[in-house]
């Protein structure tokens, strides 16, 4: 069977078992607001409402309606894409999804690539030495690292760089331009760096340690290969799965767990901080549409990395 039906056949098969996960993730979803959390009507009402005023609202977000048909109305809805309007501000959602999650990418993704890229080379540093000096230090570093609530790096690094030196802002977000970007985005870029730095070291380490006992890595270095041709033509190839999987599957986790407490902080109006306010405020459809997404892009992150892998990978492509 040639590579290109394989790939395919693969991507069909994901996509038909996927359709259960989504839909377990939309029930649950969909449970959770309705039954844990603050009431929105409570919320819309405003104080001291009366029974003919909650009798009222009660009717106009369907609660006479069973759950099982509320659940199949909201099924629908999405099918058709039509994400609703948040309860509190009265705004579509998609509107308010579609302006919080770019920000949020580009609050986060170049600390999350730059974190990756630092810690492939000190764990390829560590597996290379392993048992060195430098195997130690990069191990110290990454202890430091998983220590350090996230919290704390946040209020420090506001502390030293905004408060003290004064060379970024404490709060706010801005994109009018290059360096407006730059000014807003370097502090958090660092935190996630730092944060994320230990977790990420003993993964790769771990990876290139197994990659460094290949055969074909042995043979090569037996063979008086030069280094950086081991690097790139044996180790890279076999290690490309891990680091892939490990880079893909961050992007929707950083979109409402870690972007969460950085943008709260530093006042960005991102998804995370939208998703907050949202399960504060008990806005339900905006809930409900923030959690499909993120489940919908783990599915999507599963599909690019079994089909990336397959592509890349030749022994992947054989299995």
């Amino acid at each position: 069977m040639r590579p290109s039906s394989s790939i395919i056949g693969l991507l069909l098969r994901r996509l038909l078992g996927a359709v259960p996960l989504l839909l377990g993730v939309t029930l649950i979803g969909f449970l959770l607001t309705q039954h844990v959390g603050p009431d929105p009507i409570w919320e819309l009402a405003g104080r001291s409402p009366t029974p003919a005023e909650l009798a009222a609202l009660d009717a106009e977000l369907n609660r006479g309606q069973s759950g099982i048909e509320r659940y199949l109305d909201f099924l629908g809805s999405l099918l058709r894409l039509d994400l609703g309007e948040s309860l509190i501000s009265g705004e579509s959602v998609r509107s308010i999804i579609l302006r919080s999650v770019p920000v949020t990418l580009a609050l986060m993704l170049p600390g999350l690539i730059l974190g990756i890229g630092i810690s492939l080379a000190l764990g390829y540093l560590a597996a290379c030495r392993r048992g060195q000096w430098q195997d130690r230090w990069v191990a110290g570093v990454s202890a430091l690292s998983m220590s350090v609530s996230l919290v704390i790096v946040v209020m420090l690094s506001q502390l030293v760089f905004s408060v003290w030196l004064g060379w970024f802002p404490a709060r706010g977000w801005s994109t009018d331009n290059l360096v407006d970007w730059l000014l807003h985005a370097t502090v958090p870029t660092l935190i996630i760096v730092l944060v994320n730095l230990g977790y990420n070291v003993r993964f790769f380490r771990a990876v290139w340690l197994e990659a460094l006992q290949l055969p074909a890595v042995q043979a090569a270095r037996a063979y008086g290969l030069p280094e950086h041709k081991i690097l790139f033509h044996r180790l890279l190839p076999w290690a490309f799965g891990p680091i892939m999987t490990r880079l893909v599957f961050a992007v929707p986790m950083l979109l409402l767990g870690g972007s969460l407490v950085i943008e709260t902080h530093f006042g960005v109006p991102g998804a995370g901080r939208v998703f907050y306010n949202a399960v504060l405020s008990g806005d339900q459809p905006l809930i409900l549409a923030l959690v499909v997404l993120t489940g919908s892009l783990v599915v999507v992150a599963q599909l690019v990395v079994e089909v990336g892998v397959r592509w890349f990978d030749p022994r992947a492509r054989a299995a």
